[in-house]
């Protein structure tokens, strides 16, 4: 039978690591009235190496066991499952809303492109997957879209590098075709990007319309409770995560990532 959920029910949002936590910050700036829980499957990342049917099977298990705190949305954080296994999560969720980053990075990116000559850049994965490519031609037949693999920028913004000279020579060097081919918006196609913005927008320049991703699903979020009128109001309070495992430096890198204090970090079974 179909999970009816209510208000008050939390967002469940999962990634394959820690990256994730960039969307549930952008949720709790946008949304500070919603109980959120994160579930980072940290004792199988990275999920971008892995074979198709592999990355099927955890995006099931990952959805599942969110589903057990009976969740009335759930947000795929990871690129990986967004562009292989989005209906995965949606048959697992049972008749609970399902969003993932590249369909939100996608409609913001256009909505903020006047010349419709737009980059993106993620992991090799995400970008070998060519989902937003895919994404962006389905929504708009003319768009122009120039694509490029940073897997440095990960470390980086794990190290807490984002404004590091490192880190601007870095983009210097990836980002330099992507101007080149004259685009006016960028899809930081990665949940770990969003760290390494205020580099990033410099090495682009003002022109270019950063396109992060959190934020674009953050809108979406809000959007899709307020036509459901499933809007919470609870008081503010730190969201809940939950973890496959707890690797060393886990909640430091987290924290940076959301900006303040996390409280237990739960270790859960998948």
């Amino acid at each position: 039978m179909p999970h009816q959920p209510s208000s008050r029910a939390p967002i469940g949002v999962f990634d394959s690591g820690v990256g994730g936590l960039t969307v549930v910050r952008a949720l709790r700036d946008l949304l500070p009235n919603e109980r959120l829980i994160y579930f980072g499957d940290t004792a199988r990342v990275p999920y971008g190496t892995k074979s198709e049917p592999t990355i099927r099977k955890y995006a099931a298990e990952d959805a599942a066991l969110l589903m057990r705190y009976e969740p009335k949305l759930i947000v795929v954080a990871c690129n990986t499952v967004s562009a292989l296994a989005l209906d995965v999560v949606e048959d697992t969720a049972k008749g609970v809303g399902v969003l993932g980053v590249i369909k939100a990075g996608a409609s913001s990116a256009l909505k903020k492109s006047a010349e419709k000559r737009i980059g993106v850049i993620g992991t090799q994965a995400t970008i070998a997957s060519y989902a937003y490519q895919r994404e962006l031609h389905r929504l708009n037949d003319d768009v122009q879209v120039f694509a490029k693999a940073c897997p440095l920028f990960v470390p980086l913004a794990e190290e807490g590098f984002a404004t590091h000279e490192a880190t601007r020579l870095i983009a210097k060097e990836y980002l330099a075709e992507l101007l080149d081919s004259r685009i006016d918006a960028l899809i930081l196609g990665c949940t770990h990007y969003p760290i390494l913005k205020p580099t990033i927008q410099d090495v682009v320049g003002k022109k270019v319309a950063l396109i992060d991703s959190a934020e674009a699903i953050a809108q979406e979020v809000k959007a899709h409770l307020s036509e459901r009128g499933l809007l919470g109001d609870a008081s503010p309070e730190p969201p809940r995560v939950l973890v496959s495992d707890v690797p060393q430096r886990f909640r430091a890198i987290a924290e940076r990532f959301l900006g303040f204090e996390l409280g237990e970090i739960e270790l859960v079974e998948i």
